[in-house]
């Protein structure tokens, strides 16, 4: 990674322990995206990304046990020793008792082929203890899009703990052990779409780790995601928490209507 980026960490109050400068031509992404809502294009510049240059070497040196859960994206897969690197974390992770989760995350772009980045993601979704993502990316795991959503009830089936099956504008499945329930979308101002996914993912994981139950978690997540594409940017546009918690009092659950 870049010092530019350790600095951006640091600021937002994430421990970088962890983290790695990396030589060698690695460079830091780059993403340049509108703010429109309707057909907003983003370009991503990923030639030799930092993050991809991730070892199993560093992933051995990290004791899982230490954390309550282990997040991955499918972008980490893309390429190797990334790719390796990742599925030993999660193998790792699992062997603590560590909460996996994986973004599903699909960025064709990112891939040599389609058929390389179901057969990768597949694996590590079958490894994981939660899976997220939406109609498109559960659609390639299974091979098409119409076996998407059975896809997700059949990984809770084999051992998950939960999918979770977003669908944009009409809300999302959440599939566990014990049932499921649709939860709708909150209504905003929105201005682009950039950033809901990543939002929904803090909103909900940290709703989890404060001891909220799966609905009240997940609409956290839509919550902090209707909050973010109301507003310019990517990360600068999350909400804080007593944003989140100020929307979440003075709003009404959405309907699925």
């Amino acid at each position: 990674m870049g010092r530019f980026c350790a600095a951006e960490l640091v600021r937002y109050g994430v421990d970088t322990r962890h983290t790695a400068f990396v030589g060698g031509g690695g460079r830091t992404s780059l993403a340049v995206v509108e703010t429109r809502l309707n057909d907003c294009e983003a370009v991503i510049y990923r030639n030799n990304a930092a993050d991809l240059a991730l070892t199993p070497a560093a992933v051995s040196s990290i004791d899982p046990s230490a954390y309550g859960a282990l997040i991955v994206t499918g972008t980490a897969l893309a390429a190797s020793p990334s790719r390796e690197a990742t599925l030993l974390a999660i193998a790792a992770a699992r062997t603590a008792g560590t909460l996996t989760v994986l973004d599903i995350d699909y960025r064709p772009s990112a891939w040599a082929s389609e058929d390389e980045a179901r057969t990768v993601k597949l694996e590590a979704a079958r490894a994981c203890d939660i899976v997220i993502g939406n109609e498109e990316e559960f659609g390639l795991l299974a091979g098409g899009m119409a076996d998407g959503l059975a896809l997700a009830h059949e990984l809770v089936s084999q051992g998950a703990f939960l999918a979770i099956y977003k669908m944009g504008p009409k809300g999302a499945i959440a599939i566990s052990r014990h049932g499921s329930f649709t939860a709708g979308i909150y209504r905003s101002n929105a201005l682009k779409p950039t950033g809901a996914g990543d939002a929904f993912m803090g909103g909900f994981m940290s709703g989890l780790g404060s001891g909220l139950d799966l609905r009240a978690a997940v609409l956290r997540g839509a919550a902090a995601a209707a909050i973010t594409v109301s507003r310019v940017g990517c990360a600068p546009a999350f909400p804080t928490a007593q944003e989140l918690a100020a929307f979440l009092a003075t709003t009404p659950e959405p309907s699925l209507s």
